[in-house]
C-alpha cells in the first residue's frame, strides 16, 4: 500500500523499469527484482545504488533496474564489487548472483569476499540448476534431482550434498548478516523482503559483508508446473535448505 496514498494498493516501485522481463512463466527472478526495488525506494538509495550481474539467467539485470548496474565475468561480482566500494565508499553496492555463478565458478570470490568482511550486499537467487545454459546440475542441486548432467540423479557418492553457502559463510568473522528466505508463499516472500531491507540497512551502517540466500523455482527445468514448483521448494527444498536468519551481529 502506498503510505501517502491509501487508495494506491499497488504501483511500480521507481526502481524499477516499465519493461517486459525476459524470464520464464513462474520464475522468481521477477519477483526478487521488486522487493529489491522496492527496498531501495524506502530506503532512499536509488540514486547511490549500483548492481553487479554476471553471467545467468539475470544476465540482463541492468534493462530492469532504474538505477546503475554493471556486468561481470562469470562467478566474478563480489569481486568487482569489492572495487567498486572500495574506490566509492559512498555507493551501495550489491551483487545479484545465481547457484551456479555464486557457488560454483565464484565460490572463491564469495569466500574471500566474505572473510575480509567486504561492506558489501549479496544477493543470492537460488533455483538449484543451471538455468541459463540448459539445466544441468549446480552446487546447490538436491540429492537425487535429475538435470541435464545427472540424468540419474544427482548421488552423494559421486557429486556429494547439496552445498550450504549460508552455513558456510555464517563463522566468518568478516560476515555480519547471513539469511535464507523462500519463495514459495506470501509469508515467506514478505520475510525475505525484510532480509534484504535489513542486508542494505548493514551496509548503510557499515557493518560488514551481508548475504541473502533465496530459495526461488525454476519451473523450466525442474520440468513442473509454476504452481507444483512452489509445492517442491515448500516440500523439498526448503527440508534441505532451512530458512531464517543464520547470523545477525547487529
Amino acid at each position: 500500500m502506498n503510505e501517502k496514498n491509501p487508495d494506491i494498493l499497488y504501483q511500480r516501485p521507481e526502481s524499477l523499469r516499465d519493461v517486459t522481463t525476459h524470464y520464464c512463466p513462474g520464475c522468481g527472478h521477477g519477483t526478487v527484482h521488486r522487493l529489491i526495488a522496492e527496498v531501495i525506494d524506502e530506503l532512499g538509495i536509488r540514486e547511490r545504488t549500483v548492481g553487479v550481474a554476471p553471467v545467468g539467467c539475470a544476465v540482463l539485470a541492468y534493462d530492469y533496474f532504474n538505477f546503475d548496474v554493471t556486468e561481470a565475468a562469470h562467478g566474478r561480482p563480489p569481486a568487482v564489487a569489492t572495487g567498486m566500494k572500495r574506490v566509492r565508499p559512498e555507493l551501495i553496492i550489491f551483487t545479484y548472483q545465481g547457484d551456479g555463478d555464486l557457488a560454483a565458478i565464484g565460490i572463491a570470490e564469495t569466500i574471500h569476499a566474505a572473510n575480509r568482511g567486504e561492506n558489501i550486499t549479496v544477493i543470492f537467487v537460488n533455483n538449484g540448476i543451471y538455468g541459463m545454459t540448459g539445466g544441468q546440475m549446480a552446487p546447490t542441486t538436491l540429492i537425487g534431482q535429475k538435470t541435464a548432467t545427472s540424468p540419474l540423479g544427482r548421488q552423494f557418492q559421486n557429486e556429494g550434498p547439496p552445498l550450504k553457502v549460508c552455513e558456510m559463510l555464517a563463522p566468518l568473522d568478516g560476515t555480519a548478516y547471513i539469511a535464507r528466505g523462500a519463495l514459495d508463499k506470501p509469508a515467506n516472500i514478505v520475510k525475505v523482503r525484510q532480509y534484504i531491507r535489513q542486508a542494505f540497512q548493514n551496509q548503510i551502517d557499515e557493518r560488514r559483508f551481508s548475504l541473502v540466500e533465496i530459495l526461488s523455482p525454476c519451473p523450466t527445468y525442474w520440468h513442473l508446473s509454476p504452481a507444483d514448483s512452489l509445492k517442491k521448494i515448500t516440500n523439498e527444498v526448503i527440508m534441505n535448505f532451512p530458512i531464517g536468519v543464520i547470523k545477525d551481529e547487529r
